[in-house]
């Protein structure tokens, strides 16, 4: 992995002493820290410094934590863990909807974020490695993916996916007709380190269903009380 001094991490918080505090302990760990008090100035100072890491808070002046989550997941590939007093499930589901990669609620532990964070960069350099070692164009059924291009298209189209869809929906296409266990899943997709709920898997499986019009289930496929899979089906 990357030395931590070569990390850039954004925070992205109106309450100085949260912002204060996390630049602290990231800087004593050997990242790079920038920070933004609201959501436009976040936008325009990611687009410039290019971080590999962004802490978002929700609930902030000018543009609210999702709208910039959303334009920021437009124009860049970067990991984003949305930190939020927001507890309730819509949420997260939210948050994860619209790209955020991990989403943690306030109070939370400095350790835990640490933990997120490296895992997050461990997954992301796992995936440039694997992209560059596996390159080659991948069918099944009505699938095409293309490693090297970092794209997947269904029924020549190409699909529009955030990178965690991405590799979520690689590795079942990869493991077709193999019924994946969540904690696979979790492991495979979001890193050994990951530390959230479970349920995040269910939400992108109904992305992904929603994304290539799986009203059936017919392609994804849920094995009740053991997992997914995606079948070799051809319309």
């Amino acid at each position: 992995m990357d030395k931590q001094e070569d990390i850039r991490v954004l925070i992205v918080d109106d309450e100085e002493s949260i912002v204060s505090f996390l630049k602290m302990g990231l800087e004593e760990q050997g990242y790079k820290v920038d920070t933004a008090n609201d959501g436009e100035t976040a936008i325009k100072l990611a687009e410039i410094i290019k971080p590999q890491v962004i802490i978002l808070d929700v609930m902030l002046p000018i543009v609210n934590g999702y709208d910039v989550c959303k334009e920021i997941k437009k124009n860049m590939d970067t990991i984003i863990i949305m930190l939020t007093a927001r507890y309730e499930i819509e949420d997260k589901v939210i948050g994860l909807s619209i790209g955020a990669d991990d989403y943690m609620v306030k109070p939370y532990s400095f350790i835990e974020l640490l933990a997120r964070i490296k895992a997050r960069l461990r997954s992301n350099k796992n995936s440039v490695i694997n992209a560059k070692n596996n390159s080659s164009l991948f069918k099944m059924g009505n699938f095409i993916l293309n490693d090297d291009a970092h794209e997947i298209k269904y029924n020549n189209l190409n699909l529009s996916l955030s990178l965690t869809e991405y590799k979520l929906l690689k590795f079942l296409l990869i493991n077709n007709n193999i019924v994946l266990s969540k904690t696979k899943i979790l492991d495979e997709v979001w890193g050994y380190d990951f530390y959230g709920d479970q349920n995040v898997v269910e939400v992108y499986i109904k992305y992904l269903r929603n994304k290539i019009g799986d009203k059936e289930h017919t392609l994804i496929q849920t094995v009740r009380g053991v997992g997914y899979k995606v079948v070799n089906y051809e319309n």
